[in-house]
C-alpha cells in the first residue's frame, strides 16, 4: 500500500504549539500531494479490477481441467499392476531427503500482504524440513519473493523465472515444468513441492501447499483404490478402458500432469495478486480520503485562526489611536 503515515502528523495542529504550527501554504501543499496520491491509487485500483474479471476467467476455466488432469492420473496409477515398470514422478525415486520448493509470487508489489503470505509459509516450510534434517532448494518464480528469499537463503536458490507477466500462457508454464522435471531426472532433488496463492475472492486469497513429485492421488481416487481392492468396485473400474496400455500413456500424461499443475498455479497467483492489489489500492484510497478531510479541516481552522487574530490586531490597533 502506498504511504500516507508521513502526512498524519501535521492533520492536527492542536497537538502542536503556534510556533510549529503548519503554515497555509502547507496545508495546501499537502493536500495537493494526497490529492495526486488519491487519483494513482484509485487509478490502480479500477485497473487491477478490470484485470482481475479477466484473470478469474482463466481461473474458472484451467481449474476443472487441472483437476481431471488429476483424476485421470490416479485412475491410471490405480490400474497399475505392482509389476509394471514404475514411473519415477509419479512414484518417486524412493528417497525424501532434498525438498524443491517453488514459491510463486508477483514481480511488483503495492498488493498488501500477497507476496509476504507466500514468503512467510515457504520460510515455515523451510524451517520444518530443516529441523527434520532435510536439505532444502528453491526454484523462485516472481522477482518479490527471489528478493525476500535471497536475503537468508540465497546458497539454496537453484533457479529463478521473474518476468513472465500477468497473461500466462501454457507455454510459460511448460518451460518451467520441462525445467523441473530436467532437474528431477537429474537428481537435484527427490520432493517438489509448490507454494501459491489460490483465489477464492477479491477480498481472501488462500496461501496453499501442492505436492507435484511424487504425484499425489486426489481423495476420490484412494477412495476408489480401496475398495477396489476390497472387491466392491470391480464394475466400476471396468468402466475404464485405455488404448494404449496405461503404463504408455502415463508416459506422456505424468510430465504434462505437472506442467498443467504449474499453469493453474501461476493463474491462481496470478487472479490473487490483482484481487489483493485492488483490495489495497481501494484501502489506500479511502485512507487519502480520510487524510484530505483531516486536512482540510485543519487548514479552515488554521485560517480562521489568522482571521481571527489578524482581527484582533486591527481593533486593538484602532482602540490604541
Amino acid at each position: 500500500m502506498l504511504s500516507l503515515t508521513a502526512l498524519r502528523g501535521s492533520s492536527s495542529p492542536n497537538h502542536h504549539s503556534e510556533s510549529h504550527m503548519p503554515s497555509l501554504k502547507d496545508f495546501r501543499q499537502r493536500i495537493a500531494s494526497v490529492k495526486s496520491t488519491k487519483k494513482i491509487t484509485s487509478a490502480m485500483k479500477v485497473v487491477s479490477a478490470s484485470k482481475l474479471r479477466r484473470a478469474q476467467e482463466s481461473v474458472a476455466a484451467a481449474r476443472p481441467y487441472a483437476e481431471r488432469m488429476e483424476r485421470v492420473v490416479s485412475n491410471l496409477t490405480t490400474g497399475l499392476s505392482p509389476y509394471t515398470r514404475e514411473n519415477i514422478l509419479l512414484t518417486g525415486n524412493r528417497r525424501a531427503d532434498h525438498h524443491l520448493i517453488v514459491p510463486v509470487t508477483a514481480n511488483r508489489g503495492l498488493c498488501g500482504a500477497f507476496n509476504s503470505a507466500v514468503v512467510r509459509e515457504t520460510r515455515g516450510l523451510i524451517a520444518d524440513l530443516m529441523v527434520s534434517g532435510k536439505q532444502v532448494s528453491l526454484f523462485c518464480i516472481g522477482y518479490k519473493g527471489h528478493v525476500l528469499l535471497k536475503k537468508d537463503y540465497s546458497e539454496k536458490i537453484v533457479y529463478f523465472v521473474e518476468n513472465i507477466g500477468t497473461k500466462i500462457t501454457f507455454s510459460v508454464a511448460d518451460a518451467i515444468g520441462r525445467r523441473i522435471v530436467s532437474l528431477f531426472e537429474a537428481g537435484t532433488f527427490d520432493v517438489c513441492t509448490v507454494v501459491f496463492n489460490r483465489f477464492q475472492s477479491a477480498i481472501s486469497q488462500v496461501v496453499t501447499r501442492k505436492q507435484l513429485i511424487p504425484f499425489q492421488m486426489v481423495e476420490e481416487s484412494l477412495a476408489h483404490k480401496t475398495h477396489e481392492l476390497s472387491g466392491t468396485a470391480s464394475r466400476a473400474r471396468a468402466l475404464y478402458e485405455y488404448e494404449p496400455s496405461e503404463e504408455v500413456i502415463l508416459e506422456t500424461l505424468a510430465p504434462r500432469n505437472v506442467t498443467v499443475q504449474i499453469f493453474r498455479a501461476l493463474l491462481e497467483s496470478v487472479a490473487s495478486e490483482h484481487g489483493a492489489r485492488m483490495t489495497a489500492m481501494d484501502n489506500a484510497t479511502r485512507s487519502a480520503n480520510d487524510m484530505m478531510n483531516n486536512l482540510t479541516l485543519a487548514y479552515n481552522r488554521t485560517r480562521q485562526a489568522c482571521i481571527t487574530k489578524e482581527l484582533i490586531e486591527i481593533i486593538s490597533g484602532a482602540e490604541a489611536l
